[in-house]
């Protein structure tokens, strides 16, 4: 992280948008938008944005199943199959 380049004032936002767009977009590099003296808000691309969301998903996917573990939530694998396989072919479990 370039704090120099990558924090920039509200009033820097209003007068070069379309830059700020370009760069980040680019760079794939966030920039933060202070005002008055405090970051309020992040620029970023929908690419970067998107993968964030992707890894925020896992993330919570990977603590319920601990959660489940911690649990016991949890089924052997035969057993697991075994269950799909008659979902699939419409079979009483």
């Amino acid at each position: 992280m370039y704090l120099s380049q990558d924090i920039k004032p509200i009033s820097y936002l209003k007068s070069n948008t379309a830059q700020i767009v370009n760069s980040v977009t680019q760079t794939q590099r966030a920039i933060y938008i202070t005002q008055n003296g405090e970051a309020k808000v992040v620029v970023q691309d929908i690419k970067s944005f998107e993968n964030t969301q992707n890894m925020l998903t896992l993330l919570k996917l990977l603590v319920q199943s601990e959660n489940d573990i911690n649990d016991s939530k949890i089924i052997e694998q035969e057993g697991m199959f075994l269950s799909l396989e008659a979902k699939l072919f419409h079979e009483d479990v």
